[in-house]
């Protein structure tokens, strides 16, 4: 199973850290976290201040292969004034 690590508020939010999924595309494991909408907007696609990483390399595609060993950092940023 791929793992997805969250980080700072989504991880609050999640109420875990690491959480794993069982997931061929990283929209599809993204979709599974109980965080999903603080990630995804409504239309589904990745929200603009959230930064994902998969196996330490950016990522934007929702259509991306995970493998089953992947890990996927989650970051997001805070904004605000």
């Amino acid at each position: 199973m791929a793992v997805i690590q969250l980080r700072a508020l989504l991880a609050e939010e999640a109420g875990a850290r690491r959480i794993e999924v069982q997931a061929t595309t990283l929209g599809e494991g993204l979709r599974a976290l109980p965080v999903h909408r603080l990630v995804l907007d409504e239309h589904g696609r990745l929200r603009p201040l959230v930064n994902v990483f998969v196996d330490g390399q950016r990522e934007r595609s929702l259509s991306a292969p995970l493998a089953p060993d992947a890990v996927v950092t989650v970051v997001a940023a805070v904004a605000g004034g």
